[in-house]
């Protein structure tokens, strides 16, 4: 297997992985692999009067999960990391805060409804997923072509 044809084979291996463990999130726990909603959730049972540990644990597990997983690929591929651009801490803070507003309005973000709900054949996210598109798409015209920002 020649270089080019092992790379091509890295984004499927990577989407169906991803795919299983959405899958087997929902099949042993009944929950959807829904990011923004298990990282509101650990927020969430932190900041109440009675944290669960057994509602904080999977979520913490499945977040470091995510991070680790990247982490682990690069160090054992030697694939470089991703570049990071120079960008203002209140800029980050105003990008996270806009993506989670969106996933609060949307009922959910695109690893909801993306993976878990177009899995589930469900309208409401399928309708959502072509939102995402759809605007991820404006978005980057309009940074790329209109505002001149790479």
């Amino acid at each position: 297997m020649e270089v080019a044809e092992f790379e091509a084979l890295l984004p499927l291996a990577g989407g169906l992985s991803i795919g299983l463990a959405a899958t087997l999130l929902l099949m042993l726990s009944g929950r959807i692999a829904g990011v923004c909603g298990i990282a509101f959730g650990v927020l969430t049972e932190l900041t109440s009067g009675a944290p669960r540990f057994s509602e904080i644990s999977w979520r913490v597990l499945f977040i470091v999960g995510l991070v680790g997983g990247a982490a682990l690929y690069h160090f054992i591929s030697g694939a470089p990391m991703p570049k990071v651009d120079n960008v203002s801490i209140g800029v980050l803070i105003s990008g996270g805060f806009i993506v989670g507003l969106g996933t609060k309005i949307g009922s959910g973000c695109t690893s909801g409804h993306g993976v878990c709900g177009l899995g589930r054949l469900s309208l409401r996210s399928f309708v959502a997923t072509c939102t995402f598109m759809l605007f991820g798409v404006i978005s980057v015209y309009i940074f790329r072509h209109l505002l001149g920002v790479i």
